[in-house]
């Protein structure tokens, strides 16, 4: 199995039993079961199976996976299976990056507010689309999108934001017209600022009015409506970041954007340098800066890495992937057959598998998924399997039959 030098499971391992021990009344229950999941994902704890190469008979110990979403070596394979059944929603129009970002100080309130905030960054950011979208000012028409959340920055702080992908187009109210955008332009970006900093301010204030808000520590005077409407009065006149791209090359790159976006984590293990003397360095990018000088190694103590990566653990059941418009659940296969018949489009093809993602590419040749031969590339065969935190045993003779 390919392995990096050095993983986010090996500083959880090292150092998680006595920070834990240290910030267990600061720890949520959510956060104590990722640092358990990420501290076992593929160790014996959590069983697994013995693989023998049909062809070269090499046998291989293969562990399971702990399949939590904030873990970075569980989330390659699902990003594989999510895009296999997203190819079937493609259109063969130009498609639209769009990021809606929370500014600091909500981002600073949101965190003891996650399921809340986040869900309005949500439903606002796709109330916003939707509404320009169907203006006949700027589209006049039902749009789609899938809307991704993610809650870091490239230092690991906590920064909400959610990432776009947009049709270039959409059908006409009564459905009998493909509208598309201008080539090259989707929506105007400052008229989508606006929209989304008006709307997101009213259902913040209309939650604080319900008393579903939490207020702790130096928010702990904003539970009064009166200090509460005087904190959102700067955020009604500062610019609200929403970024507009410039169109995809194609189906091919949206799958591909996806591939690396959809079921990303905090930091992946790949970005890390080294752990040395307690400390974790890795590779983040400075946005603020200009050219290659953006690239730069962050060093961190264990505990302070621990603690950043755990602030982007989610509420349980909380979906970070939506569809909306033309995409959502309820009515997508009969609104994406008729975008295919109003743009003369054939039906999609059964999905094929997709390997954009490096990590993918690399799972997809391993035992651990693709049950394929390291030295020899055939088929390799589950001979035995072992429950959780079982002995195992050694593997069997050569020419032991299963």
């Amino acid at each position: 199995m390919v392995r990096s030098a050095l993983e986010v499971a090996d500083i959880f391992r090292a150092f998680g039993p006595a920070w834990r021990l240290a910030q267990h009344d600061h720890l949520s229950l959510g956060q104590l079961k990722v640092m358990s999941a990420i501290e076992q994902c593929r160790t014996a704890a959590l069983g697994g199976h013995v693989l023998r190469c049909e062809a070269c008979e090499q046998i291989d110990i293969s562990y399971n996976s702990c399949r939590n979403r904030h873990c970075p070596k569980c989330q390659a394979r699902a990003a594989q299976r999510w895009l296999e059944a997203r190819q079937a929603d493609l259109l063969p129009v130009e498609y639209y990056h769009v990021v809606f970002t929370l500014p600091a100080p909500i981002s600073a309130f949101a965190y003891t507010n996650k399921a809340l905030v986040y869900r309005l960054l949500f439903e606002v950011a796709a109330e916003t689309l939707l509404t320009i979208a169907a203006d006949p000012k700027h589209l006049g028409a039902t749009i789609g999108a899938t809307l991704v959340l993610h809650t870091w920055g490239s230092a690991m702080t906590h920064h909400p934001h959610v990432h776009g992908i947009v049709p270039g187009g959409g059908l006409s109210a009564d459905g009998q017209r493909w509208i598309a955008c201008r080539h090259g332009f989707f929506l105007p970006v400052r008229v989508l600022s606006r929209l989304f900093r008006r709307r997101f301010l009213e259902e913040l204030a209309k939650a604080h009015h319900a008393g579903v808000l939490s207020f702790f520590g130096e928010f702990a005077p904003l539970a009064q409506m009166a200090a509460f409407l005087r904190w959102l009065a700067p955020l009604r006149t500062s610019e609200w970041v929403v970024y507009a791209k410039r169109p995809f090359a194609g189906p091919e790159a949206v799958l591909a954007y996806l591939s690396r976006y959809t079921h990303r984590v905090a930091i992946s293990n790949r970005r890390l340098v080294s752990l040395d003397g307690g400390c974790v360095s890795f590779r983040w990018k400075d946005y603020r800066a200009e050219g290659r000088t953006r690239h730069k190694t962050m060093t961190l103590t264990a505990g302070e890495f621990m603690r950043r990566f755990l602030l982007h653990v989610l509420p349980c059941g909380f979906h970070r992937i939506r569809h909306y418009g033309l995409l959502a659940n309820a009515g997508r296969r009969q609104h994406l057959a008729r975008a295919r018949e109003l743009l003369g489009a054939t039906p999609p093809d059964e999905p094929c598998t997709i390997a954009s993602a490096p990590e993918a590419t690399a799972l997809s040749t391993t035992p651990t998924t693709g049950f394929v031969c390291r030295c020899c590339g055939s088929v390799m065969r589950v001979i035995e399997t072992f429950a959780r935190g079982a002995t195992i045993r050694a593997p069997p003779l050569r020419g032991v039959t299963s």
